[in-house]
This record gives C-alpha cells, structure tokens and sequence, in this order.
C-alpha cells in the first residue's frame, strides 16, 4: 500500500522570523498596527461567509496553535483593537501579531480571485458612474462589513465615529480589499508587516 506523503508544517519560529521585529520602544505591537490588522480580518469575514471558522482552519495549517491556542485565545488578540465594544486591555506581543498577521495573508491568497474580481467591479462601476448596489456580490460585501462593523465596534470611539455613514464604512471596507490583494504575493506577508509600523518606527 503507498503511503500518502503530507509536506510537513513550518515550525512556528521559521514562519514567524520571516517578519523581522521593529524597533518599538515598549516592544508590543502598537495601538495603529492592532486596529488594522483587526479591519483586515473583519474585510475577510466579510467576504466569506464561516470566516472566523475558516481562521481556526489556518492555525491548524500553519501550525499556529502554540501562539494562537482556541477561539477564545484568537477573539482575545483581536479584541485588542482599541475600536472594539469589548476591548482587551492588554497588550498585543509582536509575536501574536504576526501570528494574526499570517492568517490574514494565507485567507486573502486564498481568495485572490474574488478580491481581485471585486475591484475590477468596483472600478468598471466608477467609470460608468454606478453604485455598489448594481453589482450583487460587491453589494453584498459591502453590506456584510457594515454590519460586523457596527456590531463589533464602540459607536462611542472617536475613531468609530468618524465610519458613522454608510459611505464612510465602504470606503474603509474598499480600502481594505485593495489591502489584501496587496497581502497575497509572495512577499505579501513581508509587505504587510512592515507597513504596519509606518510612522511607529524609528
């Protein structure tokens, strides 16, 4: 009977130290860097339906489990955003950001195809002066982000407020797709991080 081979996972440490660590004073990830990392996997949520189920997926595969234990552990790190109804104060290390970061980037090449597809839409939409809503599927992207937006955020949170319209939240939920399309090179994850800690670092 042939054994069927299966390419063994990348240790949590090689995977990691692919994303060099920033020169931060306090050594923890910063409250810019948090925020957006948040954003980037509530645009994935967003796209696909079982989002959060699909991120538990990918600690498995990329055998994220000693930094990212369960569920519980992963809403904590994202609750970290300091935008959210039920913020954790604690601090994000560097290690499970980029933890959050690499299944931010492993989702979005996953779906490269449909983030892709949507901003050719959204574009064709803008020359032809047309809104969202003529286009089922980024309509309803659009949509869902508002929605997990608004239940997951603290409309009392100045930088909440200013995502107070419509109009607003699918700017930031359009901004983002081009975000992870920029995430899903082969460098994707690099590009990402670094940007992170524009204007955080020395």
């Amino acid at each position: 009977m042939q054994l069927i081979s299966h390419p063994p996972t990348p240790s949590v440490s090689i995977l990691l130290d692919a994303l060099p660590d920033p020169k931060l004073p306090d050594g923890v990830c910063p409250r810019r860097a948090r925020q957006q990392i948040d954003f980037l996997l509530l645009a994935i949520e967003a796209l696909e339906l079982g989002g959060s189920e699909f991120f538990l997926e990918d600690i498995k595969a990329l055998g994220l489990q000693d930094v990212i234990g369960n569920r519980v552990a992963l809403w904590r790190m994202r609750a970290t955003n300091p935008l959210r109804r039920n913020n954790q104060r604690r601090p994000l290390t560097l290690q499970e950001a980029k933890a959050l970061v690499m299944i931010a980037c492993h989702r979005a090449k996953r779906l490269t195809v449909l983030v892709r597809q949507l901003l050719m839409v959204y574009d064709q939409l803008l020359e032809k002066q047309l809104s969202a809503s003529h286009h089922l599927r980024l309509s309803n992207y659009l949509e869902r982000f508002r929605a997990h937006f608004r239940a997951r955020m603290n409309p009392k949170r100045a930088g909440v407020l200013a995502y107070s319209t419509n109009e607003k939240l699918d700017e930031l939920a359009l901004t983002l797709l081009s975000q992870l399309l920029f995430c899903t090179g082969t460098t994707g994850a690099q590009r990402l991080w670094s940007s992170l800690f524009d204007g955080d670092v020395e």
